[in-house]
């Protein structure tokens, strides 16, 4: 007699299937017979799915793969288990999903698929065969052969051909990659390979997962998925750094690398979108670490690249309340706060600066002066130079501007009365000592001056006054760097008696006297 021999039954977990590991072993022949396809697992992805989740999505494809190899005969398909609860499903994180379709596999003596460690290991203590599938590093990704040495990114779009832009901050070109348009199938099924790679890899995070977008860090990779509803269209934007730069390829002056030496712990780096203020914050981390300092960095996404000795945070991960407390028991001497954007953003960065830590906030800004404004709504003035006392504006991948900050007591330029001096916030040029801007509260608005312009308005004050008094009844007129003087025809003789006069106002001044005779 023959005996027969019972078919191997395999129940996959979530996990496996939302990175669509399963359909792989059936294909490379390493498993056949019978797929057990638990309820919960089916429930799972149709919540995430629901969501607008890309993981729900990548797990419904699995699926759907996995019943078109059954239809060639490779595998038998089978839908077990119970649906889960609704408690089961709220606690899904905690393992309650993972333990269901763990406990089924037991009961009915088959092996457990599983990409996630830690079901591993229980499956392992508590019994149950099971097919542990580790992360793997060497995989390809279609993206990447789209980069080369000059690729800042790649832009892939629906109905577009694919474009990269290629240079360097603030001096790039955007080319076509394809002169042919990707439909919507491409640009899906480049979004799923990238999500499933994710999952396996361990240098991959999934760091956001709304309804209609995906954001994920991917080794060096920083990577946004958008489908509908949010966009009209499939899009996905790759970004990777061009260059990884050192501190000492900035070529910083002597005296800008002796203030963030000794004297700067609360540091601002402001730009324009693109500019290059992550790859500054980046050297200056790693300058930092190098100096035998502890270096913490708060990102979201996580998209630097530092060495090990620096811990980076994701802040999608944690809330600013544990952030916040890991932090100040943990007492870096550094802390890298990549894009300040919302109130609690500013609010962290403000508290642990104040607790003592050094602060290095990366914000968008167009001009230096309006990354110090960005704060003056959120703090109260007089606390603006312990806060912040260095501001480095970046632009086109060079520092093209560093402020300092510093309290004082006295009469703001342009005002005359003594009795209206205040505290006064100097924002002064890091390199030259220059007073630029002065920031104090007139009335019950906080005001931020120009000192230069205050300053001219002084001067074309003081030299209307001197040539009213040369030749009284004239009327006098500035516009830029023209005076314009009208004088009576009575006052001809007074006139050019006091030429010579003028002219050298005008050799003093730097300015163009125009006589007009009225009268």
């Amino acid at each position: 007699m023959y005996r027969l021999e019972p078919i191997p039954a395999y129940v996959p977990d979530t996990s496996v299937v939302i990175e669509g590991l399963v359909s792989r072993l059936v294909k490379e022949g390493r498993i056949r017979g019978k797929i057990l396809i638990h309820r919960a697992v089916i429930s799972e992805l149709e919540n995430q799915a629901n969501q607008g989740k890309a993981t729900g999505f990548s797990g419904l494809e699995e699926l759907k793969r996995l019943r078109e190899l059954a239809e060639e005969g490779l595998i038998d398909i089978e839908i077990v288990g119970q649906r889960p609860s609704p408690s089961d499903i709220r606690y899904a994180h905690l393992g309650a999903i993972d333990a269901l379709i763990r406990d089924y596999a037991y009961e009915n003596g088959a092996t457990l698929i599983t990409a996630d460690r830690v079901q591993a290991l229980v499956a392992e203590a508590t019994g149950v065969s099971v097919i542990y599938i580790p992360p793997r590093r060497e995989e390809k990704l279609k993206i990447e052969s789209m980069f080369d040495e000059t690729t800042m990114s790649i832009h892939l779009k629906e109905g577009v051909p694919p474009r990269a832009k290629k240079g360097t901050p603030g001096e790039w070109l955007l080319v076509d990659l394809d002169s042919k348009p990707l439909n919507r199938e491409e640009v899906e099924s480049i979004a799923k390979e990238i999500i499933e790679v994710a999952k396996r890899r361990p240098d991959g995070f999934i760091e956001i997962d709304r309804r209609g977008s995906t954001i994920i860090q991917l080794g060096k990779y920083r990577i946004v998925i958008t489908r509908p509803p949010l966009s009209e269209g499939w899009e996905i934007t790759v970004v990777r750094p061009v260059k990884k730069l050192r501190l000492e390829d900035y070529k910083l002056p002597s005296k800008l690398m002796r203030r963030l030496e000794e004297r700067a712990e609360g540091i601002l780096i402001a730009g324009a979108p693109g500019m290059g203020k992550t790859t500054f914050a980046q050297a200056l981390a790693e300058y930092y670490a190098s100096k035998g300092k502890i270096v913490k960095t708060i990102e979201s996404p996580r998209d630097m690249v530092l060495p090990p000795t620096i811990t980076q945070y994701s802040k999608t991960y944690a809330d600013v309340g544990e952030l916040h407390d890991i932090l100040l028991l943990s007492r870096p001497d550094y802390t890298v706060f990549d894009e300040l954007r919302t109130d609690e953003d500013f609010k962290l960065y403000i508290d642990l600066r104040l607790a003592g830590i050094g602060m290095i906030g990366v914000v968008h800004a167009t001009s230096p002066i309006d990354a110090i404004q960005r704060f003056i709504r959120r703090v109260d003035i007089g606390m603006l130079p312990s806060i912040i006392d260095t501001v480095i504006f970046i632009h086109r991948g060079r520092v093209e501007k560093v402020y300092g900050l510093r309290m004082t007591v006295k009469l703001p330029t342009g005002l005359r009365e003594a009795d209206l001096a205040r505290p006064v916030v100097e924002v002064r040029d890091v390199l030259t000592d220059e007073l630029e801007y002065e920031i104090y509260t007139f009335g019950e608005q906080t005001v931020v001056v120009p000192v230069k312009q205050v300053a001219t308005l002084g001067y074309e004050e003081k030299l209307k006054r001197i040539i009213e008094r040369l030749i009284p009844g004239a009327e006098v007129e500035i516009r830029d760097n023209m005076v314009i003087l009208n004088v009576p025809r009575i006052a001809a003789k007074t006139l050019m008696k006091k030429m010579k006069r003028l002219k050298k106002l005008e050799d003093k001044y730097g300015i163009t006297i125009r006589v007009n005779m009225v009268g």
